[in-house]
């Protein structure tokens, strides 16, 4: 089993900037992928970014200039810096873990509760 908190949420003027964080813990090895999703109200739940144990990452194209994922490894914990917030980016966002490096949510068997990411003038 793993467990994943996320943290770092709130609501923010847009241009504003958030760092959400992901803390895992339990039997971490069997879950080397951690990914962000996000899910907009009204729309199914999307990818936003993933990482891998090789240190490989990936962001969605519409978003690489603003969002970027990292991961530290010692802590156990997994970031979303997100820069220059736009309207569109409201949503609850996901922390996932899973043994595929993969843009499938239901590759992921392990979710964190969700942290809600508001931007708004």
């Amino acid at each position: 089993q793993v467990q994943l908190v996320e943290s770092g949420g709130g609501s923010v003027q847009p241009g504003g900037s958030l760092k959400l964080s992901c803390v895992a813990t339990g039997d971490i090895k069997t879950t080397p992928s951690m990914s962000w999703f996000r899910q907009i109200p009204g729309k199914e739940r999307e990818g936003v970014a993933l990482s891998n144990g090789d240190r490989a990452t990936s962001i969605v194209d519409s978003l690489k200039d603003r969002f970027t994922i990292s991961k530290d490894s010692a802590k156990n914990t997994l970031y979303l810096q997100m820069n220059n917030l736009k309207p569109e980016d409201t949503a609850i966002y996901y922390c996932a873990a899973g043994p595929q490096f993969s843009w499938s949510s239901a590759s992921y068997p392990y979710w964190g509760q969700g942290t809600q990411v508001t931007v708004s003038s």
